[in-house]
């Protein structure tokens, strides 16, 4: 995940109840069924009556870097007509706002591939379905079919496994809550910020363009990357495509991708792509696979794909293969876990080793869902929502922050815990 400062850092039928890992020793929390509320199904699946529509992508606007991204080949990509959109039919989803936050879920790092398209209003891609999403008067949300290759019931099951509707995010903050009352009062600023299910092989591209970056550049890199694919229409300005497969990735060559402005990173996606192919069955079916195996053994497949390290690892595991106890690791996340988990390691610089402590302390401390904790915790920190939270947060922080530079003026770290 990644906020706006920061500088380094299914198309598959849908499942209602995510597979999630046994019980780690020492882990804290004890989730039962109760929190899935499969219902949400059989109310959604209630005949929404759209018309299938077609179009979608980026908005050019004026960016300094990377450079400008050079039209792509007419031997990889070449120009489709346009179709007009039909007009739009808005149907409740049946999800309260306290259960899905469109601003909290969208434009905070997880994904950069849904873009805002009016007043509280999200456009988006979910395999071969173009959806909008936006919040009533209420606070519910409602949705709106673009444009679908296949037919509504596979564009409803796709869109509620995409926003991984199988989890109840109140049970779970309940559960948080109660063990924890800062959790407690900044879920009640900050109610509905969900972890989404996304497609693995999109997530891992997607995070791919993430090392050492800012979202402005990570989104036009993936623009670039989502250009690839089938055109699928426009809303609001925005271009919108498919996801292109890993064919069509392997056609695009490593000059491309760096005169599109990837640098370093394009040695990386176009290594990951011919690994994948390799893999047996192909490489959208071994991620997938990778959903029913325990978190140690999927970060260490993932390890072994070019430009994928252990954060980066942990962000494809938790935002697309149902590792909910994953917790992504960088300098923002490790400033939350000295400051409220970990204090004692304050002032200590972050290695390998800590990052694993890190890990280990969010786990201890919100169990099996503990990186749905940790997201909360992320987004509370980025500028954009602290705007949300009452100044005694920001308060509290800069009181610690000063107990921190008193202690390290007085205390020499204890090296130990550092190497």
């Amino acid at each position: 995940m990644h906020s706006d400062e920061a500088s380094p850092i299914p198309n598959s039928k849908c499942t209602f109840l995510p597979s999630s890992p046994p019980p780690l020793s020492g882990f804290g929390g004890n989730f039962s069924a109760d929190l899935k509320f499969p219902f949400l199904t059989a109310i959604f699946m209630l005949s929404l009556n759209l018309r299938p529509l077609s179009i979608m992508s980026k908005r050019q606007r004026p960016i300094q870097s990377p450079p400008s991204t050079p039209p792509t080949p007419q031997t990889h990509n070449p120009k489709r007509p346009k179709t007009i959109l039909k007009p739009t039919k808005w149907v409740p989803l049946n999800l309260t706002q306290s259960e899905l936050s469109l601003p909290l879920t969208f434009p905070t790092g997880q994904t950069f591939r849904w873009r805002q398209t009016g007043p509280l209003q999200y456009t988006g891609v979910v395999g071969s379905h173009l959806v909008s999403l936006r919040h009533l008067e209420n606070g519910d949300v409602s949705c709106c079919l673009h444009h679908t290759t296949t037919s509504e019931t596979n564009a409803k099951l796709a869109l509620l496994d995409f926003l991984n509707v199988g989890i109840s995010l109140a049970g779970i903050w309940e559960v948080f809550s109660a063990s924890d009352s800062r959790f407690a009062e900044l879920a009640s600023y900050l109610g509905g910020a969900r972890v989404l299910r996304q497609d693995p092989v999109e997530c891992l591209i997607q995070f791919l363009c993430s090392s050492n970056n800012n979202i402005q550049r990570i989104t036009k890199m993936v623009d670039f990357v989502s250009s690839l694919g089938n055109h699928l229409g426009s809303v609001g300005g925005f271009e919108f495509h498919e996801f292109p497969s890993l064919e069509r990735l392997s056609m695009v060559s490593e000059e491309e991708f760096r005169e599109a402005g990837f640098g370093y990173r394009a040695k990386y996606i176009t290594g990951t792509v011919k690994a994948l192919q390799l893999k047996p069955g192909g490489g959208a079916e071994w991620l997938l696979s990778l959903r029913k195996t325990e978190l140690e053994e999927v970060i260490e497949a993932l390890s072994t794909l070019p430009g994928v390290g252990p954060k980066v690892a942990a962000c494809i595991a938790l935002f697309s293969l149902d590792q909910h106890h994953a917790i992504p690791v960088d300098t923002h996340v490790w400033q939350i876990a000295t400051r409220y988990l970990i204090p004692e390691l304050a002032g200590a610089r972050l290695t390998p080793k800590l990052c694993g402590r890190v890990a280990e302390a969010f786990v201890s401390k919100y169990g099996k869902y503990a990186g749905w904790a940790q997201t909360l915790l992320f987004i509370a920190e980025l500028p954009s929502q602290k705007a949300l939270l009452p100044a005694h947060f920001s308060n509290a922080k800069e009181s610690k922050a000063a107990k921190k530079k008193d202690r390290k003026s007085h205390t020499a770290v204890d090296t130990s815990i550092v190497d």
